[in-house]
């Protein structure tokens, strides 16, 4: 059961990343692999502050503003130096690297020993209690850690879809949709790119912030295939919710996520091997991308 619900976690703390993912994939139309990047940038941004005895909301603050610094030069290096969208990305996903070990000082910081922006939700219960659900011991911490990673990944989710009910927000959706058109309108489209990137960015970076937090350790890996993951989140989240339109999209994707960090845990604990974990990310990123096509053409046969 802890495995589940540590799985749960997980899912919804990267369903800020697969908000991100989001931003770029489905309303900018911007394939932004700048993500591995981003993520691992908001963990080490968070995980060196904590160290050095900063608030954790102000460490995550910190995250959220350098990965949104990181989208912007992805929009940059493509809207004003005129780099390939995917390009530009991986450009700046390889910087980020050596920026992401210069910021940490090494490979992997521990934070066990740190106040982080959970110590409060883990010390409103006992760290020796445990309760029974359906005949499983979990540890009341736990579900209380999972609770407010719930709370925040929903207040997060309606703060984005407020966000594009404005006037900004539409533009950068109509530039998304019809780049020429929305021109015709007066709107600068290389500053909706580079500021929609650095939203999404921003997003994931706090779900790395928010990662390192919940593991209690910064990795200079942590963010490799991150992007997959991402993807996969937004087409399980379509094929869920069976709409493009945004709130239910939203909804969708963060479902998306936890669903898809459940497939790896029981995979895991069907005796996967542990080496084989990205072989099956992408099988499962694979059926994502197929299933909803195959849906489509067994329903149309079925009518028919």
């Amino acid at each position: 059961m802890a495995l589940l619900v540590g799985s749960f976690t997980i899912g919804a703390i990267l369903a800020l990343l697969a908000l991100g993912v989001l931003i770029s994939f489905r309303v900018l139309a911007f394939r932004d692999l700048t993500v591995d990047g981003s993520l691992t940038l908001g963990g080490a941004v968070t995980a060196a502050l904590l160290v050095k005895g900063a608030h954790p909301v102000v460490a995550t603050c910190a995250a959220i503003l350098a990965g949104m610094a990181a989208g912007a030069t992805t929009g940059i290096l493509h809207t004003k130096c005129k780099i390939n969208g995917l390009l530009a990305g991986i450009l700046v996903m390889t910087a980020l690297y050596s920026v992401n070990l210069h910021v940490m000082g090494k490979s992997n910081v521990p934070l066990l020993a740190e106040k982080t922006i959970l110590s409060p939700v883990r010390e409103l219960a006992s760290e020796d209690a445990s309760t029974a659900i359906l005949g499983w011991e979990v540890q009341p911490q736990e579900l209380l850690v999972l609770a407010f990673t719930l709370l925040a990944v929903a207040a997060v989710g309606l703060v984005v879809h407020l966000f594009f009910r404005t006037n900004i927000g539409l533009a950068m959706r109509a530039t998304g949709d019809n780049p020429q058109m929305i021109c015709a309108q007066g709107v600068d489209v290389g500053w909706m790119i580079t500021l929609g990137l650095a939203l999404a960015n921003g997003l994931v970076a706090l779900a790395g912030a928010f990662l390192v937090q919940y593991q209690g350790f910064a990795d200079v890996q942590m963010g490799i295939g991150m992007v997959v993951l991402g993807f996969a989140s937004v087409i399980i989240g379509e094929t869920l919710v069976g709409s493009r339109q945004l709130g239910l999209l939203i909804t969708g994707v963060v479902m998306g996520s936890i669903l898809f960090r459940l497939l790896v845990a029981i995979a895991l604990r069907w005796g996967l091997n542990p080496n084989d974990l990205k072989l099956a990310t992408a099988a499962f990123v694979l059926i994502a991308l197929v299933l909803p096509d195959l849906a489509g053409v067994l329903r149309k046969r079925w009518k028919g």
